[in-house]
């Protein structure tokens, strides 16, 4: 699907397909806006190729998995971003990679699938951004894409404090394995949000032709995609770090409550011993043995074996070994 938005100096919008290219070209002062979503390689590099954008650039956009990164050329900055499709509260989400060419005069956003923050600006507030500047729609399509990792992240600060309360109530193996899982999709969004904040350092410490930062607009606007990005990462080490602390925590307590068993049996083992190497000695059939003629030998062996028993459990029970 190709869909474009015009905007002329005089206030005009107009939304067709790629055929509107030639009343961009014709108008002097237009913005154009073009997206492009599921189109084949041979045309989207058949349309670029149109508003002259340069052949690396087109090359690292069609790949299907390129890290993000923005560069800049003659007739255009290209930026390639990791956005969503979809993103729910237990971190499951399916990532999409979304390019943006930013030109003087206009913008190319060229995407595989549906891209939530490009069609809602696309039907909302996109004709009053691209009026201003290409840039800004870009830059405004980021900033909304965070939007939507923030607020999954934020439902999932929920999910995990419900996961810690549960682990502390009543832990087992199945909440390991979920906190598990939860911070191996953690590396992941950290990953992709650290490419994502090196984008913005580069937007803020270096003056690209085509997001000018002596615009303050311009500048304003790569501020709050920058802080927004850094606030993803944040939360996202914050979450990685409470996922490995409550492991910790439930591996602690768990080798607490087994050092306690061991501890009880060690106990039990101990008074048992000595008893077992008393009924051990007097089970060896030797006729010559001593104490079996005596008449009360039995009764005498037994008190003794109680009694040693007995001091034994008094001595672990003062000790509070159990």
């Amino acid at each position: 699907m190709i869909r474009s938005m015009l905007t002329t100096h005089d206030g005009l919008v107009h939304e067709g397909d790629e055929d509107s290219i030639e009343q961009w070209q014709a108008t002097p002062g237009s913005h154009i806006w073009i997206d492009m979503q599921g189109e084949s390689g041979q045309r989207e590099r058949s349309l670029l190729e149109r508003l002259e954008c340069h052949p690396m650039a087109i090359q690292d956009a069609q790949k299907e998995r390129h890290p993000p990164k923005i560069e800049e050329f003659e007739h255009h900055t290209l930026i390639i971003y990791r956005g969503i499709s979809s993103f729910d509260a237990q971190l499951n989400f399916v990532p999409q990679q979304v390019c943006f060419f930013i030109g003087a005069r206009f913008l190319v956003t060229l995407h595989p699938g549906k891209a939530l923050s490009v069609d809602r600006f696309f039907n909302e507030q996109g004709s009053t951004l691209l009026a201003q500047s290409p840039e800004r729609v870009a830059l405004r399509v980021m900033y909304t894409s965070a939007g939507f990792y923030i607020d999954s992240l934020l439902k999932f600060e929920s999910e995990l404090s419900d996961l810690e309360d549960e682990l502390l109530a009543n832990g087992n193996d199945v909440l390991m394995r979920k906190l598990t899982t939860y911070r191996s999709r953690l590396v992941k969004l950290r990953r992709i949000f650290s490419y994502h904040k090196g984008i913005t350092q580069e937007l803020t410490a270096y003056d690209y032709a085509h997001l000018p930062r002596d615009d303050n607009d311009t500048l304003y606007a790569i501020n709050d995609v920058a802080e927004r990005f850094e606030r993803l990462y944040t939360l996202t080490q914050m979450y990685y770090d409470i996922c490995g602390d409550l492991v910790n925590g439930y591996i602690s307590i768990s080798s607490h409550q087994l050092n306690i068993t061991m501890r009880v049996l060690t106990v039990i083992t101990a008074i048992f011993v000595p008893l077992t190497f008393i009924a051990g000695i007097y089970g060896m059939n030797f006729e010559y043995m001593p104490e079996l003629g005596f008449q009360y030998g039995y009764f005498f062996v037994l008190g003794a074996m109680a009694g040693i028993g007995g001091s034994l459990f008094w001595l672990f029970k003062r000790k509070n070994w159990f």
